[in-house]
């Protein structure tokens, strides 16, 4: 008799608990197709450097979100895949090929390519299929003269990559007063340099020579003679990490010195540590991010904890370049926007990029009406023994400027 009168009872405490369980599951967040982002980046050619480091930030996101089941868009969790192809360094080549990821591989969305040059052309086909493109890595503001609506830029534009070394070096007394400028012909090298031409004067410094060279240029050595003939004070060069090093080779053999050297692209990267040695030694560069700033994230990782993430994947002692920073950086604001507009669809998620505003580890991500982060600050850093210091601002410098650079032959 007891058995037979607790048999329906426990049948229907079965019933209930089931209900429970399914009602718990509703939930949860069930799985949904793989959302396909496309990225033509330079893996082999002149700027396979960078296009590497652009590599390394979007696969750290993508181990992340993907080991958190994927972007979720209205209780459905979507796994990510970034399928990419090798533009070989060649602009031209970049634009077919994010035609053929959109076309052929079925890419919902499109990660930017390194460099200014790829990433204008790669717009012009993201405009065309209307497919939001965030990109990291091409900050030459002629990019976003045209019109498009979508293609965003998560980093600083040009105009900001060295200005603030000339705000740097307004800091000391005596100041240094006079400036050489060498510029590679490519639109970004001279968004750049026009930039420093036209804000120096107003510190109270003379750029007392100018001179474009082509860009991936082998041989720099007549430039520095010719800027040597003007014993500058300070010497900047905008261009990227070929033409950093060969700048910076030339002016140890022929004897150019300076009391700051300054190049846009290049020394914040270990190639340029690893291919000169003490020679990189006092080498200034305004970096779009690094591991001393103070950002407070409201979503994703850390500063610190991206670095530590950084260090164990990549199996490195060195801290992450800050091309790999903002390469994280368009990710995250792909992902954000398409949570916010509760869609894969391009148009809305297009429409969410535009309205976003969010603080990251990489710093503030907000676009104005061209598609472009006019919000995020730049900082200035140093090489001094062979190891990175933000040097300025001073709110996150860990390190102070060593000033003036010894001449090369007291090194």
């Amino acid at each position: 008799m007891r058995g037979r009168t607790f048999a329906p009872v426990l049948a229907g405490l079965a019933v209930l608990l089931a209900a429970c369980g399914s009602s718990t599951s509703g939930n949860s967040p069930t799985t949904g197709s793989t959302l396909v982002f496309g990225a033509a980046v330079s893996l082999t050619g002149a700027q396979s450097k960078e296009g590497g480091l652009t590599k390394q930030g979007y696969d750290l996101w993508l181990d992340w979100i993907n080991a958190r089941g994927g972007i979720v868009v209205n209780n459905v969790k979507h796994p990510v895949a970034i399928k990419y192809e090798d533009d070989q360094s060649n602009a031209n080549l970049s634009a077919t090929l994010v035609q053929k990821l959109i076309t052929d591989e079925k890419a919902n969305f499109i990660l930017g390519p390194y460099g200014s040059a790829a990433t204008a052309s790669d717009a012009i086909v993201a405009e065309r299929n209307s497919i939001p493109m965030v990109e990291a890595n091409g900050a030459a503001q002629s990019i976003f003269s045209k019109g498009y609506k979508f293609t965003f830029g998560v980093l600083s534009p040009a105009n900001k990559y060295l200005t603030g070394v000339i705000d740097m070096a307004a800091t000391p007394n005596p100041k240094p007063t006079t400036s050489a400028m060498l510029t590679a012909n490519d639109n970004f090298s001279v968004e750049v340099a026009k930039a420093v031409e036209d804000y120096a004067p107003s510190k109270g410094m003379q750029v007392v020579f100018t001179k474009q060279y082509p860009a991936a240029a082998p041989d720099v050595s007549g430039l520095i003679s010719q800027a040597k003939q003007k014993n500058p004070d300070i010497v900047m060069n905008s261009g990227h990490l070929a033409e950093s090093i060969a700048i910076n080779k030339a002016a140890k053999q022929l004897g150019l010195d300076a009391k700051i050297f300054a190049y846009s692209v290049g020394p914040s990267t270990p190639d340029f540590i690893s291919a000169l040695g003490a020679d990189a030694n006092y080498v200034y560069d305004g970096s779009q991010w690094t591991p001393q700033v103070k950002y407070k994230p409201t979503f994703y990782l850390s500063v610190a904890e991206y670095v530590k993430a950084y260090k164990a994947k990549f199996s490195s002692s060195d801290d992450p370049d800050y091309h790999v920073a903002e390469s994280t950086a368009a990710c995250l604001a792909f992902q954000k926007a398409i949570e916010n507009a509760g869609s894969l669809d391009p148009s809305k998620v297009r429409d969410a990029l535009a309205s976003l505003d969010v603080m990251t580890f990489f710093g503030q991500i907000k676009f104005d009406s061209r598609g472009i982060n006019t919000f995020k600050p730049m900082v200035v850093e140093q090489i001094q023994n062979g190891t990175h210091y933000t040097v300025y601002p001073g709110d996150v410098a860990n390190g102070a400027p060593k000033y003036p650079t010894p001449s090369w032959s007291s090194r």
